[in-house]
């Protein structure tokens, strides 16, 4: 690939690709665990907390799906 010159695109279109699953997958997730505006006003600490679980195992998801194929 690098030497036919499609790495370049290759890779652009796999983060275009990782980037929208992860936002996909961060909205559907905060949905089902209840992770809201709400909670991030009344408890911020627990917010934070969930959204950072919530991301990194979003993160594992699009790495076992698009990278490490």
């Amino acid at each position: 690939m690098l030497m036919s010159g499609r790495l370049h695109s290759y890779l652009a279109d796999i983060d275009e690709q990782a980037r929208e699953m992860f936002d996909t997958l961060i909205d559907r997730i905060k949905k089902d665990e209840g992770v809201t505006e709400q909670l991030k006003k009344d408890n911020q600490m627990e917010w934070v907390g969930r959204m950072n679980n919530i991301q990194a195992m979003v993160r594992e998801i699009v790495y076992n799906t698009l990278i490490y194929v």
